[in-house]
């Protein structure tokens, strides 16, 4: 009898222990070695196939439409980021070509741009308030960095409503991306 009952209490512990567990613990790695970039993706996220667009896209199983994804494209003249121009001129380009692209019927406000620098490497981080032909509304982050001649483009995309409650979590996943 008083081993069930602390066989009951180790769980109950263990369970109260668990959901005091720091987000971060929550997060994946996914590495892709052959084109050189890294990033942490929430726990429950999968893969999903796609072809002659993004590198890899990731969504969460429940919340479909919140998702992860990297774009890669070459760059012309082996540009730096600072040639491509300011945070604020590469996310208003980035807005009106990738994000809400003419007759997409999407709206796109850049919120902010910044940059980062994290070793050698010079990234920008940019933030999007979208409305879709629906009128759901949207946020974007994306984290844009320039390596061996290509842009590469972290994006992270999730309802409004769902980045008011883990906006903290996102911007965790967003800030870990890296090139290498």
């Amino acid at each position: 009898m008083l081993k069930r009952i602390a066989i009951v209490l180790l769980a109950i512990v263990g369970l109260s222990l668990q959901s005091c567990t720091p987000a971060s613990l929550n997060l994946k790695s996914y590495v892709n070695t052959y084109q050189g970039y890294e990033f942490l993706y929430p726990n429950g996220w999968v893969e999903v196939k796609v072809n002659n667009g993004p590198d890899v896209v990731l969504h969460d199983l429940i919340e479909e439409l919140e998702n992860v994804s990297v774009v890669i494209n070459p760059i012309s003249d082996n540009k730096t980021l600072t040639e491509l121009g300011t945070p604020t001129e590469v996310g208003y380009r980035l807005s009106k070509n990738a994000i809400a692209p003419p007759d997409s019927g999407r709206q796109a406000e850049l919120i902010s741009a910044e940059s980062r620098q994290v070793g050698d490497e010079l990234y920008y981080l940019l933030e999007y308030a979208i409305k879709l032909p629906s009128q759901q509304l949207r946020h974007t982050l994306a984290s844009v960095v320039v390596r061996r001649g290509k842009l590469f483009t972290f994006n992270l995309s999730t309802s409004e409503q769902r980045w008011e409650k883990a906006q903290d979590l996102f911007r965790k996943v967003v800030n870990s991306f890296s090139v290498y």
